[in-house]
Protein backbone atom coordinates (compact mmCIF):
# COMPACT_ATOMS: atom_id res chain seq x y z
CA UNK A 1 0.00 0.00 0.00
CA UNK A 2 1.02 3.35 -1.12
CA UNK A 3 2.02 6.57 1.85
CA UNK A 4 3.36 9.69 1.14
CA UNK A 5 4.55 11.61 4.10
CA UNK A 6 3.29 14.91 3.79
CA UNK A 7 2.69 17.98 5.81
CA UNK A 8 2.81 16.01 8.91
CA UNK A 9 0.37 13.17 8.19
CA UNK A 10 0.85 10.21 5.88
CA UNK A 11 -1.34 9.76 3.46
CA UNK A 12 -2.79 6.52 1.69
CA UNK A 13 -2.85 6.98 -2.24
CA UNK A 14 -3.72 5.19 -5.24
CA UNK A 15 -1.98 5.69 -8.81
CA UNK A 16 -3.01 4.28 -11.76
CA UNK A 17 -2.67 4.30 -15.82
CA UNK A 18 -0.26 7.23 -18.17
CA UNK A 19 -1.12 9.97 -20.04
CA UNK A 20 -2.13 13.77 -18.31
CA UNK A 21 -2.28 13.14 -14.61
CA UNK A 22 -5.78 13.75 -12.68
CA UNK A 23 -5.99 14.09 -9.05
CA UNK A 24 -9.35 13.00 -7.64
CA UNK A 25 -10.00 14.40 -4.31
CA UNK A 26 -12.83 12.73 -2.45
CA UNK A 27 -16.09 13.84 -0.51
CA UNK A 28 -16.65 13.59 2.96
CA UNK A 29 -15.49 10.86 5.14
CA UNK A 30 -14.78 9.00 1.63
CA UNK A 31 -11.54 7.44 0.35
CA UNK A 32 -9.70 6.53 -3.02
CA UNK A 33 -11.25 3.38 -3.06
CA UNK A 34 -14.50 3.87 -1.78
CA UNK A 35 -15.76 7.06 -4.01
CA UNK A 36 -14.00 6.56 -7.11
CA UNK A 37 -13.31 2.31 -7.68
CA UNK A 38 -15.16 2.93 -11.47
CA UNK A 39 -12.89 5.92 -11.94
CA UNK A 40 -9.54 4.29 -10.83
CA UNK A 41 -10.38 1.19 -12.49
CA UNK A 42 -11.79 2.65 -16.07
CA UNK A 43 -9.79 5.95 -16.41
CA UNK A 44 -5.91 4.56 -17.12
CA UNK A 45 -7.72 2.60 -20.05
CA UNK A 46 -9.18 5.92 -21.83
CA UNK A 47 -5.31 7.36 -21.54
CA UNK A 48 -5.61 9.03 -18.04
CA UNK A 49 -3.42 8.65 -14.97
CA UNK A 50 -5.52 8.52 -12.07
CA UNK A 51 -4.37 9.55 -9.07
CA UNK A 52 -6.53 9.69 -5.47
CA UNK A 53 -5.94 9.36 -1.52
CA UNK A 54 -7.66 8.88 1.44
CA UNK A 55 -7.64 12.38 3.31
CA UNK A 56 -6.21 12.96 6.60
CA UNK A 57 -8.24 11.04 9.25
CA UNK A 58 -10.23 9.42 6.69
CA UNK A 59 -9.66 6.05 5.48
CA UNK A 60 -5.89 4.69 5.49
CA UNK A 61 -4.80 8.05 6.00
CA UNK A 62 -5.21 6.88 10.27
CA UNK A 63 -4.05 8.33 12.70
CA UNK A 64 -4.64 10.96 13.14
CA UNK A 65 -7.97 11.37 14.28
CA UNK A 66 -10.00 13.18 11.68
CA UNK A 67 -10.31 16.86 12.96
CA UNK A 68 -12.36 19.88 11.12
CA UNK A 69 -10.87 23.26 12.20
CA UNK A 70 -12.55 26.34 10.32
CA UNK A 71 -9.77 26.19 7.40
CA UNK A 72 -10.28 22.23 7.43
CA UNK A 73 -11.02 22.62 3.37
CA UNK A 74 -8.09 24.85 2.31
CA UNK A 75 -5.92 22.28 4.58
CA UNK A 76 -6.77 19.43 2.26
CA UNK A 77 -6.44 21.39 -0.47
CA UNK A 78 -2.49 21.95 0.80
CA UNK A 79 -2.30 18.49 1.45
CA UNK A 80 -3.38 17.49 -2.25
CA UNK A 81 -0.41 20.29 -3.70
CA UNK A 82 1.61 18.62 -1.67
CA UNK A 83 1.11 14.95 -2.72
CA UNK A 84 1.01 16.22 -6.15
CA UNK A 85 4.97 17.27 -5.80
CA UNK A 86 5.64 14.49 -3.98
CA UNK A 87 4.98 12.30 -7.14
CA UNK A 88 6.42 14.55 -9.25
CA UNK A 89 3.39 16.44 -10.86
CA UNK A 90 3.95 20.22 -11.30
CA UNK A 91 0.79 20.45 -13.24
CA UNK A 92 -2.13 18.37 -13.53
CA UNK A 93 -5.76 18.57 -13.38
CA UNK A 94 -8.08 18.31 -10.58
CA UNK A 95 -11.49 16.54 -9.93
CA UNK A 96 -13.80 16.66 -6.78
CA UNK A 97 -17.28 15.39 -5.98
CA UNK A 98 -18.65 16.29 -3.13
CA UNK A 99 -16.61 18.12 -0.53
CA UNK A 100 -14.15 17.39 -2.88
CA UNK A 101 -15.64 19.64 -5.16
CA UNK A 102 -14.95 22.39 -3.13
CA UNK A 103 -11.50 21.43 -2.18
CA UNK A 104 -11.16 21.39 -5.63
CA UNK A 105 -12.09 24.81 -6.37
CA UNK A 106 -10.26 26.07 -3.29
CA UNK A 107 -6.97 24.55 -4.37
CA UNK A 108 -7.16 25.78 -8.26
CA UNK A 109 -8.03 29.26 -6.49
CA UNK A 110 -4.16 28.78 -4.64
CA UNK A 111 -2.24 27.23 -7.22
CA UNK A 112 -3.78 28.34 -10.66
CA UNK A 113 -0.81 27.54 -12.03
CA UNK A 114 -0.39 23.91 -10.75
CA UNK A 115 -4.01 22.99 -11.98
CA UNK A 116 -4.63 22.97 -15.88
CA UNK A 117 -8.23 21.73 -16.19
CA UNK A 118 -10.85 21.51 -13.53
CA UNK A 119 -13.63 18.80 -13.04
CA UNK A 120 -16.16 18.96 -9.98
CA UNK A 121 -19.38 17.29 -9.62
CA UNK A 122 -21.84 17.42 -6.51
CA UNK A 123 -20.12 20.61 -5.15
CA UNK A 124 -21.00 23.54 -3.60
CA UNK A 125 -19.27 27.04 -3.17
CA UNK A 126 -21.61 28.28 -0.39
CA UNK A 127 -23.52 26.80 2.58
CA UNK A 128 -27.11 27.77 2.79
CA UNK A 129 -30.01 27.62 5.25
CA UNK A 130 -31.05 24.47 2.51
CA UNK A 131 -27.75 22.65 2.78
CA UNK A 132 -28.17 22.73 6.35
CA UNK A 133 -31.38 21.79 6.99
CA UNK A 134 -30.42 18.40 4.62
CA UNK A 135 -27.57 17.99 6.24
CA UNK A 136 -29.69 17.80 9.73
CA UNK A 137 -32.08 15.39 8.05
CA UNK A 138 -28.66 12.60 7.72
CA UNK A 139 -27.23 13.75 11.31
CA UNK A 140 -28.32 10.68 12.76
CA UNK A 141 -26.55 7.62 10.39
CA UNK A 142 -29.15 5.26 11.20
CA UNK A 143 -31.16 7.23 8.48
CA UNK A 144 -28.69 6.20 6.22
CA UNK A 145 -29.18 4.08 3.40
CA UNK A 146 -28.48 0.55 3.71
CA UNK A 147 -25.72 0.57 1.72
CA UNK A 148 -23.86 3.63 2.38
CA UNK A 149 -24.36 2.18 6.21
CA UNK A 150 -22.54 -0.92 5.50
CA UNK A 151 -19.82 0.44 3.19
CA UNK A 152 -18.52 3.34 5.81
CA UNK A 153 -19.04 1.67 8.52
CA UNK A 154 -16.63 -1.10 7.18
CA UNK A 155 -14.13 1.62 7.22
CA UNK A 156 -15.05 3.56 10.32
CA UNK A 157 -16.61 0.89 12.26
CA UNK A 158 -18.26 2.14 16.10
CA UNK A 159 -16.66 6.08 14.94
CA UNK A 160 -18.43 6.64 12.03
CA UNK A 161 -21.36 8.20 13.88
CA UNK A 162 -18.95 10.31 15.92
CA UNK A 163 -17.21 11.58 13.00
CA UNK A 164 -20.26 12.58 11.09
CA UNK A 165 -21.93 14.39 14.11
CA UNK A 166 -18.49 16.09 13.77
CA UNK A 167 -18.64 16.94 9.91
CA UNK A 168 -22.09 18.11 10.38
CA UNK A 169 -21.06 20.58 13.33
CA UNK A 170 -18.17 21.93 11.07
CA UNK A 171 -21.25 22.46 8.18
CA UNK A 172 -22.71 24.56 10.99
CA UNK A 173 -20.17 26.34 12.18
CA UNK A 174 -19.20 27.75 8.48
CA UNK A 175 -22.46 28.66 8.13
CA UNK A 176 -22.65 30.61 11.20
CA UNK A 177 -19.98 31.98 10.01
CA UNK A 178 -21.41 33.39 6.56
CA UNK A 179 -21.55 30.75 4.57
CA UNK A 180 -19.38 32.05 1.70
CA UNK A 181 -16.52 29.11 0.99
CA UNK A 182 -15.46 30.61 -2.28
CA UNK A 183 -18.58 31.54 -4.29
CA UNK A 184 -17.12 35.11 -4.05
CA UNK A 185 -14.24 34.14 -6.11
CA UNK A 186 -15.51 32.27 -8.73
CA UNK A 187 -14.47 34.52 -11.63
CA UNK A 188 -10.69 34.53 -10.29
CA UNK A 189 -10.66 30.29 -11.51
CA UNK A 190 -9.39 30.34 -15.54
CA UNK A 191 -8.64 27.74 -15.97
CA UNK A 192 -10.91 25.21 -18.34
CA UNK A 193 -13.43 23.73 -15.82
CA UNK A 194 -16.12 21.22 -16.62
CA UNK A 195 -19.56 21.00 -14.14
CA UNK A 196 -21.46 17.97 -13.87
CA UNK A 197 -24.46 17.57 -11.49
CA UNK A 198 -27.73 15.21 -10.79
CA UNK A 199 -31.01 17.07 -10.98
CA UNK A 200 -32.38 15.00 -8.96
CA UNK A 201 -29.52 15.33 -5.82
CA UNK A 202 -31.23 15.78 -2.29
CA UNK A 203 -27.86 16.62 -1.14
CA UNK A 204 -26.39 19.44 -2.93
CA UNK A 205 -29.58 21.27 -5.42
CA UNK A 206 -29.54 21.96 -8.59
CA UNK A 207 -29.02 25.85 -7.67
CA UNK A 208 -25.66 25.35 -6.47
CA UNK A 209 -24.27 23.82 -10.47
CA UNK A 210 -25.93 26.78 -11.40
CA UNK A 211 -23.87 29.16 -9.28
CA UNK A 212 -20.78 27.44 -10.26
CA UNK A 213 -21.12 27.62 -13.90
CA UNK A 214 -22.58 31.63 -13.30
CA UNK A 215 -19.19 32.14 -11.45
CA UNK A 216 -16.50 30.66 -13.53
CA UNK A 217 -15.87 32.04 -16.55
CA UNK A 218 -15.97 29.75 -19.55
CA UNK A 219 -16.99 26.76 -18.02
CA UNK A 220 -19.22 24.36 -19.37
CA UNK A 221 -22.11 22.10 -17.15
CA UNK A 222 -23.72 18.56 -17.74
CA UNK A 223 -26.54 18.06 -15.84
CA UNK A 224 -28.11 14.13 -15.36
CA UNK A 225 -31.74 14.60 -15.17
CA UNK A 226 -32.30 11.92 -13.07
CA UNK A 227 -29.55 11.63 -10.97
CA UNK A 228 -28.20 12.20 -7.82
CA UNK A 229 -25.76 12.58 -5.48
CA UNK A 230 -23.40 9.98 -7.22
CA UNK A 231 -23.86 10.64 -10.88
CA UNK A 232 -19.74 9.08 -11.06
CA UNK A 233 -20.99 6.16 -9.66
CA UNK A 234 -24.56 5.38 -10.64
CA UNK A 235 -23.37 6.94 -14.45
CA UNK A 236 -19.71 5.47 -13.96
CA UNK A 237 -19.05 4.76 -17.62
CA UNK A 238 -20.64 8.27 -19.63
CA UNK A 239 -18.84 10.17 -17.13
CA UNK A 240 -15.37 8.37 -17.40
CA UNK A 241 -15.81 8.97 -20.90
CA UNK A 242 -16.68 12.69 -20.29
CA UNK A 243 -13.91 13.39 -18.42
CA UNK A 244 -11.49 11.43 -20.39
CA UNK A 245 -12.36 13.45 -23.52
CA UNK A 246 -12.36 16.74 -21.73
CA UNK A 247 -8.90 16.29 -19.94
CA UNK A 248 -7.52 14.89 -23.36
CA UNK A 249 -9.34 17.26 -25.68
Amino acid sequence: MPYAQVRGVRLYYEDHGHGPPLVLIPGALGTARSDFGPQLEQLPGLGVRVISFDPRGYGSSRPPRRAFPVDFYHQDAEDCVALMAHLGCESYAVGGWSDGAIIGLLLTLAHPRQVEKLVVWGGNAYISQEDIDGYEKTRAVSSWSPRMREGMGAIYGDDLQELWTDWCDAMQALYQAGGDVCRGRLAEIRCPTFILHGEKDPLVPRFHADVLHGGIVGSRVHLFPNGKHNIHLAYAEDMNRMIADFLTA
